[in-house]
C-alpha cells in the first residue's frame, strides 16, 4: 500500500527511508518500516 502526500520533507526523517525517483515520480522507500512507503505527484 502506498500512500500519496503533497510533501516528503518530512519523511526524509525517518529512519531507514530513502527517497527515490522514478518514471518522473518521487517516492518514499522504507524497508525497515513499510508503512512509510509512499509517492509524490
Amino acid at each position: 500500500m502506498v500512500k500519496v502526500r503533497n510533501s516528503l520533507k518530512a519523511l526524509k526523517k525517518i529512519p531507514g527511508s530513502q527517497v527515490v525517483r522514478r518514471r518522473g515520480r518521487v517516492y518514499v522507500i522504507n524497508k525497515k518500516d513499510p508503512r512509510w512507503n509512499t509517492r509524490q505527484g
